[in-house]
């Protein structure tokens, strides 16, 4: 196998492409054949040695990723007879997906119904699965309520809009720049806030009524939690899903008194570990929405494998509308892209 190999944590740049033997699957394990990745803002941090999991030096970053079951662990074929040899799967693995093979365990496989894409699939299990956790479960959220998400033209804001709108709520998306708001409009959005150029309390005001949102879907942080935080509603929910913009606010603890607010942390692979079967309720979920039209996948471009690095430096510039995924050709191993 091939895959892009992480010696050191100094970045993107100090990614290596390395051959070395196919692994087998252990027990409980599966071994995909790679056929797409996502990138995801984790998978920068985690090659940078800033995210909160640090794995142990060489690994292969790349949390998410779809393509083809080739072997099956000991076990396998038992605790999850759903799985079977040559079945089109995504998964969600932590790590591993910027190669041409990964072993992964068995649960955090879902298979693929007819009609799923690779490209799709790869951007479509953190993606989807965070904001489904964050919006359905930890907010809540009811037909009717209004939503405002942040960095609404990324990934997971994407997501956001769609999920949302699929729930039956108004959403109102916030992103940095006009052609931004105007993309998160097409996707959906009811209402749009630029606020690369305007005062997000002032507008956030007059889109509700002074009423404020009743949830807020942050991936940003940064200096726009504060304003957004005193804006929001009675009983509001901020969903902390992360912080794009790299800074972690500090918030005074007595606007959540005054709005009898909840500040509501989102850790969706901690979920999934420890809550499987409502976790697979919720991608079973979010599959049949996709089998339905509801939700897709924003697709900003898909890149060889070999272009990796470009990929890194586009989602550097933030100019970046849904997802990059990274694709291998049918027949593996690639060549040395070097």
């Amino acid at each position: 196998m091939h895959a892009w190999t992480c010696l050191t944590t100094d970045g993107p740049d100090a990614l290596v492409w390395t051959e070395s033997p196919t692994p087998e699957p252990q027990p409980g394990e599966v071994r995909v054949a790679i056929r797409a990745a996502s990138l995801n803002f984790p998978d920068l941090l985690i090659v940078q040695g800033k995210y909160q999991i640090k794995p142990p030096l060489p690994f292969v970053p790349g949390s998410e990723y779809a393509g083809v079951v080739e072997a099956l662990g000991e076990g396998v074929a038992t605790t999850h007879p759903h799985l079977k040899v040559g079945q089109a799967v995504a998964a969600f693995g932590g790590l591993g997906g910027f190669g041409t093979h990964a072993c992964v365990n068995a649960n955090l496989v879902m298979p693929l119904p007819a009609g799923f894409s690779f490209e799709d699939a790869a951007a479509f299990i953190c993606t989807y699965g965070t904001t489904h956790h964050a919006l359905m479960d930890r907010a809540a959220l009811k037909a009717g309520e209004t939503v405002l998400v942040l960095g609404a033209a990324g990934g997971v804001g994407t997501a956001a809009i769609q999920i949302a709108k699929a729930a039956g709520a108004r959403v109102i998306a916030a992103a940095s720049s006009l052609e931004k708001c105007n993309f998160c409009a097409e996707l959906g959005a009811d209402a749009t806030i630029n606020y690369g150029s305007a005062n997000i309390r002032e507008e956030l005001k007059a889109l509700t009524g002074g009423k404020g949102p009743d949830v807020v879907y942050d991936p940003v942080g940064g200096d726009l939690a504060d304003p957004v935080f005193r804006s929001i509603g009675w009983r509001g929910r901020y969903l902390v899903i992360g912080f794009a913009q790299g800074g972690i606010p500090a918030l005074p603890w007595n606007l959540a008194l005054l709005k009898g607010a909840s500040i509501v942390g989102v850790f969706w692979g901690e979920f999934a570990r420890r809550e499987p079967a409502h976790n697979a309720r919720a991608l079973a979920e979010l599959a049949a929405w996709y089998a339905q039209g509801k939700i897709k996948p924003v697709i900003d471009r898909a890149l060889p494998m070999a272009a990796l690095p470009d990929a890194f430096a586009r989602m550097g510039s933030r100019q970046v509308h849904g997802k990059l995924v990274m694709t291998n050709p049918r027949t593996n191993p690639m060549t040395n892209p070097a």
